[in-house]
C-alpha cells in the first residue's frame, strides 16, 4: 500500500467496504470494532477471526496470551467464539501450524493481503458462499 492508501474509507479483502469485526469485545488497533489500520499499527491487526480454544492455546504458547484479562490495559481476555482483529503475521503463522482460526472476509482489511494471500483467507472463511 502507498502512503495515501490509509486515508478515507478502508476496504476489505474482497474490495468492498470494511465491515465490523466485533463490538463485544471491542476489537481493532483503534478499538473501534473494525480492523482499521494505519502506519502506527506495526502488527497489522487486520485479519478478523473467530477465535477457537486451539488457536488461543497456540497463541499463548507463542508468547501472546489473549485469554488472560489484563485490566491495566482495559483488556477483558478473550475466549473461543469471540471475534478479534488479529495480527496478519500471527494468523499466517497459525495457518502454517494447522491452528488458524476461521476468518470473516468482509471484516478483514485489504492491508492483510500484504502478508497473507486471499486464497488462504478464503480457505478459512466463514462468510464465503
Amino acid at each position: 500500500m502507498k502512503a495515501d492508501d490509509f486515508g478515507g474509507v478502508q476496504r476489505n479483502v474482497l474490495g468492498g467496504p470494511l465491515g465490523s469485526c466485533s463490538g463485544k469485545p471491542v476489537t481493532g488497533f483503534f478499538r473501534d470494532g473494525c480492523c482499521n489500520t494505519s502506519y502506527e499499527d506495526l502488527g497489522s491487526h487486520t485479519v478478523c477471526v473467530l477465535l477457537t480454544e486451539d488457536f488461543l492455546e497456540f497463541s499463548k504458547a507463542r508468547g501472546n496470551d489473549l485469554s488472560t484479562p489484563r485490566p491495566e490495559f482495559d483488556f477483558p481476555g478473550l475466549q473461543a467464539g469471540d471475534r478479534w482483529c488479529l495480527c496478519a503475521a500471527r494468523w499466517r503463522e497459525a495457518m502454517h501450524a494447522g491452528k488458524a482460526p476461521r476468518v470473516v472476509l468482509n471484516a478483514c482489511n485489504e492491508a492483510s493481503l500484504e502478508i497473507v494471500s486471499l486464497d488462504d483467507l478464503k480457505r478459512h472463511a466463514i462468510d464465503l458462499n
